[in-house]
């Protein structure tokens, strides 16, 4: 007897990361390291799902700027340079490794895995990776929802309603723009929500979004189920809390199942562990090492010695893993519908490049997982949120309160000591694009150009990204300039624009540097 609904939401996102000026750029591998360890393989997970008629619903955000990425030429055809050098590295490895069976056969993984990339990407899909999840979209299984146009926090954008309202109105009209339809729903980046920022929603008919736990239980008035039913905002538009349980037993790396031992690890690469002259073709062209991907340990324990890694052992390992956490939904479920006197909707939202990337086996968790709940029991469903709303559109009103997934619940990790010198200048590049969308909303030809720019600087900058680099302490130098990069770029637009006077040779420069969002109507900051 079905006792309860879950709901698997994975949100995919990456900073736009695009340099046409450097004929190599270190950080666009963020990018292609995704495409092959995470997208591709979810790409055939629910390939195998839908041509297998294995009923399921599952839910994906994808970030306009993994969207405007996905679909940029150049950042394609880097790719496909980046994965044919992988494809040749594998080919070497598995002459290097003929004596070491232990390797070997990994090393042939690799080249399968790497082969399959090159045709998924240029053969299925044509480059565009979006035409999957446009496919995906149409049979009903995935429910693919948007994000803030540029991932940007939109709680400490409060000096300027217009700048948070902009990250929506933006998000959703290129989501039209690239799917043909309105969004039903959008991941508010980092889980970040301010309370009234759902009446930009509804502006855009979305109906829902997520918080995090305490973003509905310090709701008011007190919801009623907990995270375990939707919340309605006054607005109409629902709030679906996340459950700590089912989330912290797969993100998690030490109490979760990523942690496991048999997992394949992250950290060793053979960028790092083969000679240098080896692998220099294949790292950063200044020889600075960088993963390859090819990865030949396990987890093993917390030592410095690694044993071989065994793709039977975790993939057995993924398929236990998966049972485990579909028992403990089950269980879940039915204490719930028994306590709560209705089905429990249990939401259960990840990174997605979780799968794949820092998980290895996580995309064939997730496969196990679905054929399980589809095949193996009738206590839950799969569901998406919107499914769920139309099953269930009776629903307890109530504000969510204010409230991030970050550290300590709250604006913390994206406002500290290492990135707070970065908001006096987002606050007044906000107010200056709002300055000028209301006193040119008539504008055309260059200066209307000119415009759209200044909007697209002001949305790179305002990405959470940037903050959050700072707060880590990786890469900090490159989040640095491009803080810097966006707020001079904006800068000098502004001053050109107020006095009439637009350098047609810089304007070019920068939209050929900064292409995001070819279409962007500057209007939606207007007041």
């Amino acid at each position: 007897m079905e006792k309860g609904y879950l709901s698997l939401v994975l949100h995919a996102h990456l900073p736009y990361v695009r340099h046409p000026e450097f004929k190599e750029f270190m950080e666009e591998a963020w990018l292609f390291e995704a495409i092959t360890e995470t997208y591709i393989p979810l790409i055939n997970v629910f390939e195998g799902l839908i041509k297998d008629n294995v009923p399921f619903q599952i839910t994906v955000s994808l970030s306009p700027t993994l969207i405007a990425m996905l679909r940029d030429g150049l950042l394609q055809d880097r790719y496909i340079e980046h994965i044919n050098k992988l494809i040749e590295l594998s080919y070497k490895e598995i002459e290097r490794t003929k004596f070491q069976p232990e390797f070997n056969s990994l090393a042939y993984m690799y080249k399968d895995k790497f082969e399959n990339a090159r045709h998924v990407f240029c053969d299925k899909y044509h480059k565009d990776l979006t035409n999957a999840f446009k496919w995906f979209m149409e049979t009903g299984k995935v429910e693919v929802i948007t994000c803030g146009a540029t991932h940007g926090f939109l709680p400490l954008m409060e000096t300027s309603k217009e700048a948070s309202r902009a990250q929506i109105r933006v998000a959703a009209a290129y989501f039209r723009e690239v799917f043909g339809q309105t969004p039903k729903g959008i991941w508010l980046p980092e889980c970040g929500y301010f309370p009234g920022h759902d009446e930009f929603l509804n502006e855009q008919n979305i109906s829902y979004f997520f918080v995090d736990t305490h973003g509905v239980l310090h709701a008011s008035p007190r919801p009623k189920y907990g995270v375990f039913a939707p919340i309605y905002c006054k607005s109409g538009v629902a709030a679906f809390g996340r459950d700590v349980e089912s989330s912290k037993a797969v993100w998690s790396a030490k109490e979760g199942y990523p942690g496991d031992f048999n997992y394949r690890d992250f950290y060793r690469d053979i960028g790092f562990d083969l000679d240098f002259d080896y692998i220099k073709p294949y790292i950063h062209a200044d020889g600075i090492r960088t993963n390859t991907g090819i990865k030949y340990h396990k987890i093993t324990g917390p030592t410095n010695h690694k044993e071989p890694y065994n793709r039977h052992w975790a993939i057995e390992k993924a398929a236990d893993h998966a049972g485990n956490f579909l028992f403990n939904r089950q269980k879940q479920a039915e204490f719930l519908y028994d306590y709560l006197g209705k089905k429990p909707i249990v939401v259960s939202p990840y990174d997605a490049e979780l799968y794949g990337h820092w998980w290895f086996e996580g995309p064939e968790w997730l496969n196990f997982l679905i054929r399980k709940i589809a095949y193996d029991q009738d206590t839950i469903r799969l569901i998406s949120p919107y499914a769920y709303l139309e099953e269930n559109p009776r629903n307890q009103v109530s504000s969510p309160s204010m409230s991030s997934w970050g550290y300590k619940g709250y604006a913390e990790h994206w406002l500290d000591g290492s990135n707070d010198w970065t908001y006096r200048y987002l606050h007044k590049a906000a107010e200056r694009m709002v300055e000028l969308a209301n006193g040119n909303r008539n504008a055309g030809g260059v200066t209307e150009r000119a415009l759209k720019q200044a909007a697209r600087e002001l949305l790179l900058l305002q990405a959470s990204d940037w903050a959050f680099i700072m707060k880590t302490g990786t890469v900090v130098e490159y989040a640095n300039k491009r803080t810097v990069d966006h707020v001079e770029r904006f800068t000098r637009l502004y001053d050109m624009i107020k006095t009439n006077s637009i350098d047609e040779g810089f304007l070019s420069d920068i939209e050929w540097k900064d292409n995001l969002f070819p279409n962007i109507d500057f209007r939606a900051y207007c007041s």
